[in-house]
């Protein structure tokens, strides 16, 4: 399936901010989708529906860094519930979060692409269809492989 990726790329050494998909073999944890626009989706994954005070916090100097937060929140953070689409359905890569480690990257998701398949931060974006078709098939245990090709 045709994806977006972060924009500066796939690799291993990924930090905070960096805009890079990290390279690796992850868990997929769990699916969220925003209610109001969707239907729970057909998954064997854990399902989640989202809310407006749903984030994410990125900052990596507070305890919840990497982690599900309820808003609002003094530390930097991502809504889950954006206007433009692209976490109406998600779902969470398992990546430096078991342990979590300050710095190296928070909110790697799974998530629908922008119409034009523009980069993304670090995350792996798809057309909502193939999205629903991969989460489908998904089930607990299952990964995302996420590499060039090259390694």
């Amino acid at each position: 399936m045709r994806c977006a990726l972060g924009r500066s790329g796939i690799g291993a050494a990924k930090r905070e901010g960096d805009g890079r998909t990290p390279a690796g073999a992850f868990p997929l944890r769990r699916v969220m989708y925003r209610p109001d626009r969707l239907k729970a989706p057909a998954t064997g994954l854990a399902v989640h529906a989202i809310d407006p005070a749903d984030g994410w916090c990125d900052d990596p100097r507070d305890p919840c860094y990497n982690q599900l937060i309820r808003l609002p929140c003094d530390a930097g953070h991502e809504r889950l519930w954006r206007d433009d689409g692209l976490y109406d359905l998600l779902a969470v890569i398992g990546y430096n979060d078991d342990p979590i480690e300050a710095g190296l990257g928070s909110a790697i998701f799974l998530h629908v692409a922008r119409a034009d398949y523009g980069p993304t931060e670090g995350c792996v974006a798809l057309a909502l269809p193939d999205l629903m078709a991969l989460l489908r098939a998904c089930r607990p245990g299952d990964r995302i492989v996420i590499g060039s090709g090259l390694e």
